[in-house]
């Protein structure tokens, strides 16, 4: 039998957890959990995540009818049962304000694949949604094209959705996205990124299906495993590409990446040295012309 109130503690402290995490500022962000076939529990609007109470949340219907509570329901709940209704097995979404994994999408910037295991085989390529005014079902549809893919989406301009079995497991894959995301920034600070080999990638992939974890990548052919092929059909409508951070490819009939281990603002040794070079001559022959 479903307790409740057990979930809605559940509901609130990862509202706290959200919240002192940095990923929910003032009213930021929304929860929700399938308690059965027809009804969810879900966070209220106007309300600081880090300081809610049981009492403070609302039951709707899966269209999004308030049923109960003494506040208001979220205002993006159908973002919410729009997951649920397109993946049944779905039971809780979580959406909010990640700073490190924002930043991608508000930059558009595909996030890189074959950096770290952990991230490549709990969570694959995360797409990047296109942006609509928040609330509404035009906004919950923008998830659409990603759903069956995934379990998590980056919203342009605005934020993550994540959703799991659970609201923990829910919130897990956005605590590791922005860290993950906060990692390959300071790297590229560094100067440079590397990525796993062909080799690496594909044994991450077999692991995956030893542990009976779903990747797109799995039954693609002929794709390139670290150059964010899953969603690439998805990028002229919503402006993604690759910018900051360039994709290895990898020479035919070898299984180590030849480019991409460096941001996509580093300049290359050859491409220095060429440089340098060409002001050298400059200052040269402005001397001759002095003399």
């Amino acid at each position: 039998m479903i307790n409740l109130h057990k979930i809605k503690e559940e509901i609130c402290d990862i509202g706290r957890r959200i919240y002192n995490k940095g990923f929910a500022a003032a009213n930021d962000g929304n929860i929700s959990y399938r308690f059965d076939e027809n009804r969810v529990v879900c966070t209220p609007t106007q309300i600081c995540k880090g300081f809610m109470k049981p009492d403070d949340l609302c039951v709707v219907d899966m269209e999004g009818n308030q049923i109960s509570g003494q506040r208001k329901r979220t205002s993006e709940i159908m973002l919410h049962l729009t997951i649920m209704k397109r993946r049944p097995e779905i039971q809780s979404v979580v959406h909010c304000h990640p700073p490190h994994a924002t930043a991608f999408g508000i930059s558009r910037e595909a996030i890189p694949q074959c950096v770290l295991p952990e991230v490549d085989i709990f969570m694959g390529d995360v797409p990047i949604a296109k942006y609509a005014i928040p609330g509404g079902q035009d906004f919950a549809d923008t998830i659409l094209p990603f759903v069956d893919k995934t379990n998590i989406v980056v919203q342009a301009n605005h934020g993550t959705v994540s959703w799991g079995p659970t609201v923990e497991r829910a919130y897990w894959l956005t605590e590791l996205l922005d860290a993950y995301c906060r990692i390959l920034l300071i790297s590229r600070d560094l100067g440079r990124v590397d990525y796993f080999n062909k080799n690496e990638a594909e044994d991450l992939l077999k692991l995956k299906q030893q542990w009976h974890i779903d990747d797109p990548r799995i039954d693609m052919q002929n794709c390139e495993l670290c150059a964010n092929d899953v969603f690439r059909d998805s990028w002229k409508e919503t402006g993604v590409g690759h910018r900051a951070f360039a994709p290895p490819t990898f020479k035919t009939g070898d299984s180590s990446p030849v480019s991409g281990s460096t941001s996509g603002n580093a300049v290359s040794t050859a491409d220095q040295e060429a440089l340098v070079q060409a002001i050298t001559d400059r200052v040269l022959a402005a001397l001759n012309q002095r003399g």
